[in-house]
């Protein structure tokens, strides 16, 4: 069977994009911190998919959990055909407030460990008659946002990164996909310290379910679509970025996470 790795796939998007590749016959290799939850997806997907489940149990904050994961990659499978990008996460407040160390630790899983695993595994991928890449970015990628600077700015990388990176492997057979949710209905906000009565009632107004982010994403990713980005108002607001002076977007969105 053909085998993808996730990382960050212990929950949220992550682990709904495993599910939707074990729908599709896609045996897994996940990377997260959480063994239990690593576990309980391991013995429901198999189970339910009669797929194979491996796991590297990795902490994708630090430098050596990329050995970790490519080591498992190496004992489970001799060819890798999708690699999802997943892993990410946010702070929220003042830049110059938060804490710096962990502001640099979220710039290393949201940008150099996926360009480090794009370097290491593109040779492996290679030997497949097709594979693929999914990073994941976001919606935030295409405008600046106070509050969630950092984050913006290294979401916006992963979208460059990914335009560049798809230009210099179209010969290879490996297609390259980015995909930019919007809201979505997982502890994304809560986790990045988002939890204002306000905040979370302007996203609800906006999330999509993980599951349906994920089936989109993967079936963008098949066709071999560049740019991914799920939902209507989602694209409305990518769009509306390229058309309004970012003077005002960026106010506007100052005003939405403030």
């Amino acid at each position: 069977m053909p085998t993808a790795l996730i990382t960050g796939s212990s929950r949220g998007i992550g682990k709904a994009f495993a599910e939707e590749l074990a729908s599709r016959g896609y045996d897994l290799i996940l990377a997260a911190r959480t063994e239990s939850d690593l576990i309980k997806i391991k013995t429901d997907l198999e189970q339910r998919y009669s797929v194979n489940v491996a796991y590297a149990l990795a902490d994708l904050c630090k430098e050596d959990s990329v050995e970790q994961v490519i080591n498992t990659v190496k004992q489970n499978a001799s060819s890798l055909e999708i690699l999802v990008n997943n892993a990410g996460y946010a702070y929220w407040g003042k830049f110059n407030e938060l804490d710096l160390r962990k502001q640099e630790e979220m710039m290393y899983v949201n940008m150099n460990l996926l360009v480090k695993l794009c370097h290491r595994l593109v040779p492996l991928m290679k030997t497949s008659r097709k594979s693929y890449i999914l990073n994941v970015s976001s919606s935030s990628a295409y405008q600046a946002v106070p509050t969630i600077a950092v984050y913006c700015a290294s979401k916006a990388f992963v979208l460059q990164f990914s335009r560049a990176l798809r230009l210099e492997l179209k010969n290879e057979k490996i297609s390259v996909s980015c995909i930019s949710p919007g809201p979505t209905e997982t502890n994304f906000m809560e986790a990045a310290g988002m939890n204002s009565p306000t905040l979370l009632k302007n996203a609800a107004k906006f999330n999509m379910s993980p599951e349906k982010v994920a089936r989109i994403g993967i079936e963008g990713l098949l066709k071999g679509k560049a740019e991914i980005i799920p939902g209507f108002l989602n694209q409305v607001q990518a769009k509306l970025v390229s058309w309004v002076p970012k003077s005002l977007t960026e106010k506007i969105a100052a005003n939405l996470y403030k």
